[in-house]
């Protein structure tokens, strides 16, 4: 199989090096960064621009570039007929995504956007027990995702990070776009959406770096959201409260656990130790390649995104307009 992987970032280097764990797979690399490890240019091909990695004719493209780029990267693709991986977020605004969407339906490509914390075992176990029932209708979320910005990649100056950015495509709400995502996943399209955002850390960047929403879902669910670019040390948790019992995970101990009504008590459902982050991209990864290898339309394929993405406009939105935004 063929890959044309564009944007040799963080994230465009764990791909490359997944896919490279993969037998008789070719990988063909466009970066604008200059410097590929001479260990990438043994295994890689590298192109000089994007039009020549089409001409390679790759069977998929894995785009991560930088989320302003993304949906332009994506129509050239997509109008060449590359099956394509989009890592997230889909894109910093609405513009054009109708387009790519015709093109991906006329193509009949198929097409994920890439959120791997579907494939973190935790959050897909609370994803079964949800499915399940187990807790009863949901009544209220509390989610939360804090880290600090400099610590996510320290060998490199976090001020010229696309998360930095706003012509980029940053910004905590966009970047942390995963509890976003999951959430609907867990409970499916949102109704409405209040939040205050905003840069009000001393980070120098001229994104948010907070933000604080509400999201009342069309099941008549409501979920609090905080998602933060200054926390250390870094945190996530999810809270489900239901009729009958409540759901909780956080990912200082990665252990998932319910409450239940009738025992009083707190019951272990899951516990990871020695978590391996990379472990969710090689899921991913399997999952997406399965997907292509069977024809089978992979889930959060671009429609499920679109949604996603809208939600995450309109928390910025709201914070802007200080109204609440219909999604």
């Amino acid at each position: 199989m063929k890959v044309l992987v564009i944007g040799f970032g963080s994230i465009g280097h764990r791909y490359v090096n997944n896919l490279l764990k993969y037998p008789d797979m070719q990988v063909i690399i466009y970066s604008k960064k200059k410097i590929i490890s001479t260990e990438i240019e043994k295994s890689c091909k590298i192109v000089k621009s994007l039009e020549d990695g089409i001409k390679e004719s790759p069977d998929l493209g894995f785009i991560t570039n930088v989320t302003s780029e993304h949906v332009s990267t994506a129509i050239k693709l997509a109008e060449s007929g590359t099956n394509l991986f989009i890592e997230k977020p889909l894109s910093h605004s609405m513009k054009d995504i109708d387009l790519l969407s015709e093109i991906i339906e006329r193509k009949k490509i198929k097409v994920m956007i890439g959120c791997n914390f579907r494939f973190h075992e935790c959050i897909k176990k609370i994803k079964e027990l949800l499915d399940k029932n187990i807790i009863d209708k949901i009544i209220s979320v509390k989610v939360e995702c804090g880290s600090y910005l400099p610590d996510w990649h320290p060998n490199e100056d976090y001020r010229n990070s696309y998360a930095a950015q706003k012509e980029l495509g940053g910004g905590v709400v966009l970047t942390c776009i995963h509890e976003i995502d999951y959430l609907h996943w867990f409970l499916g399209q949102v109704d409405s959406v209040v939040s205050f955002s905003g840069k009000y850390s001393d980070l120098e960047l001229n994104v948010d770096d907070l933000s604080t929403a509400l999201l009342k879902f069309k099941r008549n669910i409501i979920a609090e959201l905080h998602l933060d670019f200054f926390q250390r040390k870094e945190f996530r948790s999810c809270k489900i409260i239901g009729k009958k019992g409540t759901i909780y995970w956080d990912s200082d101990n990665n252990l998932v656990k319910l409450f239940d009504i009738n025992e009083n008590k707190w019951m272990e459902i899951l516990k990871i130790s020695n978590y391996d982050r990379n472990q969710m991209f090689m899921k991913e990864l399997d999952y997406y390649l399965n997907c292509i290898n069977q024809n089978k339309e992979p889930m959060n394929n671009i429609t499920e995104s679109k949604e996603v993405l809208k939600t995450a406009l309109g928390i910025i939105e709201s914070s802007e307009t200080k109204k609440v935004v219909k999604i």
